[in-house]
């Protein structure tokens, strides 16, 4: 499923699969995986969903080779595949999504996280405020945010650019690590030129990266006593990421039946 091409691998079909999932409000149990709304307007034009085009483009091969799987399923299936095949944990699956005519349903715009909100204590909160929506807690919130092992920025998609890792294929408590133990300091300059995209963080080979959205991980002590337990024990991350992301993938979705894969 996973294409070799990095810019539109691993990361991408994880950031699909999480994007087309993190719609959905426990309030009144709109939005979600289920219906794959982002194949239509608005939602495939949410700023949120810059690039993720090409992720939906590349699974087009799977869809026709097996038009019986739905593309709600497909989507949050390929996303559990990229983090299995990337030496991540297992993820519980089910199939039973199904696919809408129309994206008139879908949710209003602005429910998926930023990576910055202008201040330290705005872009916490927003952090917060988008997955207590989901119903998510803090612990299930960091493990979630363990996943940006995986992939990188792109300046034509999101503004921001470069990988969290050097291994930006490979699922690890790396992210964490880095996050931890490296100086990170606000990027000034990119390839010999001011940078002139939105704020972010470098570490001191200016080849990684870090979100304002990620430095709150570190700087929130709520947030950081997580950071410090998946830095120590990389299986109790493994752990609770698959328990989250299988959250997710199935947040507002009537399923069936009880079909478990994994």
């Amino acid at each position: 499923i996973i294409p070799h091409n990095p810019s539109q691998g691993t990361g991408q079909v994880f950031r699909l699969a999480c994007h087309c999932s993190g719609s959905f409000s426990k309030e009144d149990g709109s939005g979600g995986s289920n219906g794959a709304r982002m194949r239509f307007n608005s939602e495939a034009s949410w700023g949120a969903n810059a690039g993720l085009g090409v992720a939906r483009d590349a699974l087009e091969p799977i869809k026709e080779k097996h038009p019986e799987i739905s593309y709600a399923d497909l989507y949050t299936l390929a996303g559990v595949v990229a983090v299995e095949e990337s030496g991540g944990p297992t993820i519980p699956y089910r199939l039973g999504r199904e696919d809408f005519d129309s994206g008139e349903t879908s949710p209003p715009d602005g429910r998926l996280p930023d990576a910055d909100k202008g201040s330290k204590k705005m872009t916490t909160q927003h952090v917060r405020d988008v997955f207590y929506r989901m119903g998510f807690n803090d612990r299930e919130i960091v493990a979630l945010l363990g996943a940006h092992a995986l992939g990188r920025c792109h300046t034509d998609r999101s503004g921001y650019w470069g990988p969290w890792t050097f291994a930006e294929n490979t699922m690890s408590n790396e992210y964490f690590r880095l996050l931890l133990e490296e100086r990170w300091t606000p990027k000034t300059t990119h390839n010999g030129k001011p940078w002139t995209g939105p704020p972010q963080f470098e570490d001191n080979t200016g080849k990684l990266m870090m979100l304002p959205s990620d430095m709150i991980l570190v700087e929130d002590p709520k947030f950081k006593k997580y950071v410090e337990m998946y830095v120590k024990d990389e299986d109790l991350f493994f752990k609770d990421f698959a328990k989250a992301f299988a959250k997710l993938i199935e947040l507002g979705v009537p399923f069936p039946s009880k079909k478990w894969f994994g």
